[in-house]
């Protein structure tokens, strides 16, 4: 069952309220209030084990909460509900790309299939979107047989060929050189600029959150510890845990 909402709610990228999840009798993520806007690119920082990932697939409808509630766009959804309607305006990324074993363009195109779109429409989009994440020379290249970056932006790719409205993006230059790390920035950076994608990214980098985030979330233990401008978290942290989060003297 889904609820629309009306009012404020529906101005909120996603809205949290007392959202829990429990993995073995530990609980791994406990947030009071989360909301993120519309059109903005977020960074979620902390240690390991601080629920980084759990809350990032909350919000792409993969797993569910324990308790709480989550909205998005407006959109109430109860425990255990999964619309594929909704969870198709969304789209994530992995730290290890999986790639299925043909070409970059049948790749690329497994998802625009699923939703029926014609011959035609496919081979444009894709070809735009090959275009776009500059791998058009790599188009008939069995995806198997490429270098790590260059499978990370077949990844990111197949995400941005359906137009997600939310890309979330789980540690996606983590083991990836310089170069790589680069081309992949560009490439959300671009796509935020030209279509208004919000943009979520868990990162270990905090110089790729300063670089990318408009607003950093900050979690530790599972719990939101600090939610504020990028600016403002990297050079006038609120929390003392954020202080030591940022110099690297936390104690976890």
């Amino acid at each position: 069952m889904i609820l629309t909402s009306s009012g404020d709610d529906a101005m909120n990228l996603y809205e949290i309220d007392n959202v829990s999840k429990v993995f073995r009798n530990r609980t791994v993520l406990s947030i009071d209030k989360l909301v993120l806007e519309q059109g903005r690119i977020y960074a979620i920082l902390g240690p390991n084990g601080a629920g980084k990932t759990t809350l990032l697939r909350i919000l792409n409808l993969l797993d569910r909460p324990d308790t709480g509630d989550i909205r998005f766009m407006g959109s109430l959804f109860t425990p255990g509900f999964r619309s594929w309607e909704i969870s198709r305006r969304m789209c994530m990324v992995f730290q290890r790309p999986l790639m299925f074993k043909t070409t970059v363009y049948n790749n690329i195109a497994y998802g625009l299939k699923l939703r029926k779109y014609s011959r035609r429409q496919i081979d444009k989009t894709v070809r735009e979107t090959l275009d776009f994440v500059g791998m058009t020379d790599f188009m008939h290249y069995p995806a198997l047989k490429l270098s790590g970056g260059e499978m990370q932006r077949v990844a990111l790719a197949r995400a941005l060929v359906t137009r997600p409205e939310v890309l979330l993006l789980d540690e996606p230059t983590a083991n990836l050189d310089p170069h790589s790390v680069q081309i992949i920035e560009e490439i959300v950076r671009k796509h935020h600029e030209e279509y208004g994608t919000s943009v979520v990214v868990v990162t270990h980098n905090l110089f790729q959150a300063r670089r990318m985030a408009d607003e950093v979330i900050l979690l530790v233990n599972g719990e939101l510890v600090e939610q504020a401008d990028a600016a403002i978290f990297f050079d006038n942290p609120r929390d003392e845990r954020s202080r030591a989060f940022l110099d690297g003297t936390m104690v976890y």
